[in-house]
């Protein structure tokens, strides 16, 4: 067995694993690692992997839960196992001691999230939108995010030359890693995405009036650019979102009976810290939770929004007992 220090495995792993998974998932991975290979080294003492046991692993698992939700420790820990498992491919732990690293089962109210915009919230915020805000930056990002049920990624990525406005107008998604814009499952998440004509109404007039024009540094013009003539970045995707769902920017009034000119969620940078407002994912769980009601079948949707039927059924669709008694109303046959 090779003497390897933790950290020497640790960046191998992560160069290993740079060619399947996105730059955001490697760091995620290094995130976690790093807090892991210096517990390793820190807290137990250990220099080279070969000497490194289960308990320790165990050890590890039961400081980190002291820190962390289970749902946390999940994720961290199935990054551990998998560690481990290329540690293994290296010769630098035993042959199998992946398989005594132990994953915490969360239950399902601590593994699945919750918030979800509602189709009635949303009518709201684009009523306020198409009056108030009409074509803006901000308006776009609603408007395609609810509409389409897409990534706050794959909205990042898209250039205007992606935007088809014919007869049929419709979005293509596209995975250019190479000019800093990939997608979460690569080329797999490629597609065309059609919308409708309000939409593409809405883009076009954003294009016309509000858009710098301009390329970045890549030599694409954004779909999406900032006032200061560059892509927007995720995180002003975020702090948009954050602010038309808060419900004294689109009704005027606070549910939770605030004092508006004292609350600290009223700016563009605070909005997040509003008890009401959403982020860009729970507009996804909102839009797959409506389209299902609605009718359209899982699969036109899954491919649609580009997840599958498992991730769909546990994590985005949001309807009530009675909505999903509905669903099945069309379908019963009296025996």
């Amino acid at each position: 067995m090779n003497a390897t220090p933790p950290h020497e495995a640790k960046n191998r792993y992560l160069k290993d694993k740079s060619t399947d998974v996105t730059d955001s998932t490697v760091s995620n991975y290094k995130t976690t690692l790093n807090i892991f290979c210096d517990w390793l080294c820190d807290e137990a003492g250990i220099t080279t992997l070969n000497t490194l046991t289960s308990d320790e692993i165990q050890q590890f698992k039961e400081w980190r839960l002291e820190r962390v939700k289970t749902i946390t420790l999940k994720t961290d820990m199935t990054c551990v196992k998998d560690f481990i498992r290329f540690c293994e491919h290296i010769n630098a732990v035993p042959d199998g001691m992946h398989g005594l690293v132990r994953i915490p089962k969360p239950n399902r109210e601590d593994e699945v999230a919750d918030a979800v915009l509602t189709g009635d919230e949303a009518t709201k915020i684009l009523e306020y939108l198409e009056k108030h805000e009409y074509a803006s930056l901000r308006h776009v990002i609603f408007a395609v995010l609810w509409k389409t049920g897409m990534r706050r990624s794959s909205l990042y990525a898209l250039d205007k030359r992606d935007f088809e406005d014919g007869a049929k107008p419709y979005l293509r998604v596209r995975h250019r890693p190479e000019t800093e814009s990939p997608l979460k499952n690569k080329s797999r998440g490629e597609r065309d995405v059609r919308i409708s004509g309000e939409v593409a109404g809405i883009i076009r007039d954003y294009l016309r009036f509000n858009h710098n024009g301009g390329e970045d540094e890549h030599g694409r013009t954004p779909l999406l650019m900032s006032s200061h003539g560059k892509r927007c970045e995720p995180s002003t995707i975020q702090r948009n979102i954050y602010t038309a769902t808060r419900p004294c920017h689109y009704t005027g009034e606070c549910p939770m009976d605030r004092d508006l000119d004292e609350c600290e969620a009223t700016s563009y940078n605070t909005a997040s810290k509003c008890p009401a407002s959403v982020s860009p994912h729970a507009l996804r769980r909102g839009y797959v939770t409506e389209a299902l009601n609605a009718g359209q079948p899982k699969e036109v949707t899954a491919d649609r929004v580009d997840m599958s039927h498992e991730v769909m059924d546990k994590h985005y669709d949001k309807a009530t007992k009675e909505e999903q008694m509905e669903r099945r109303e069309d379908y019963l046959v009296d025996v």
